[in-house]
């Protein structure tokens, strides 16, 4: 009996972990509908542990579930879009400071090879996955620093930015010509804190301008939504 129960558990953090890489590499858009018995077929699991898996998206806010119509994969107001990259632009510069004055070397070699991995995704026109792994970057830098309840929180708003991207992004050549990553691993190399704020400063608010957040009537999904 416990063994199938940690094979179910097993199961569905196999498959939430798989569906979240899906979301953060925008292969499942915003919006989508997440069927259990076809995510059960895709996995080769029960609805039960298709079930556990999109409850456990649900708490990360990855997933929506709405009473009587399944899972979705979570679409972030314009309020809220504005709120997380504002909480983001308080919270990651200072993180980026602490990172900078205690970074070693191999934390330095290991955001080079995360850095290398970025490149290596946009070459290959991966833009999704290139984003995920800019999110991993933001991640990585505030476990350097050493601030594991901050860690906790820019974790969450991370997985809230990708959806965002995805829904409103605009300028989509900001990825490709911004380089504050590698300015970042600069400052850190320099144990500057004081610029690796600076460039973390930049880094957030060009993002945030690279979003369309200006209020749009929303489209009617359906011929009923539109006559009702």
């Amino acid at each position: 009996m416990q063994a199938r129960t940690e094979q179910r558990e097993n199961g569905s953090a196999r498959v939430s972990e798989s569906l979240a890489q899906a979301i953060h590499e925008h292969r499942l858009s915003p919006g989508m509908k997440l069927s259990e018995d076809e995510v059960g077929e895709i996995y080769g699991v029960s609805r039960t542990v298709v079930r556990a898996a999109l409850q456990q998206l649900a708490h990360d806010r990855l997933v929506d579930l709405k009473r009587n119509r399944g899972a979705f994969v979570a679409q972030p107001s314009l309020r809220e879009a504005r709120e997380v990259f504002e909480t983001r632009i308080l919270l990651e510069p200072r993180t980026a400071k602490a990172a900078a004055e205690r970074a070693t070397a191999a934390d330095i070699e290991n955001m080079k090879r995360h850095i290398e991995s970025e490149h290596a995704a946009l070459a290959a026109g991966e833009t999704g996955r290139a984003l995920h792994l800019s999110g991993l970057f933001h991640i990585e830098i505030a476990r350097i620093a050493d601030q594991s309840i901050i860690a906790d929180f820019i974790a969450q708003l991370v997985a809230r930015s990708s959806l965002i991207i995805a829904l409103y992004w605009q300028r989509r050549t900001a990825l490709c010509d911004n380089h504050a990553h590698d300015g970042l691993i600069q400052a850190m190399l320099r144990q500057d804190g004081d610029l690796a704020q600076d460039l973390m400063m930049r880094h957030l608010i060009d993002l945030l301008t690279s979003l369309d957040l200006s209020d749009q009537p929303s489209v009617p999904k359906s011929l009923k939504e539109a006559l009702n």
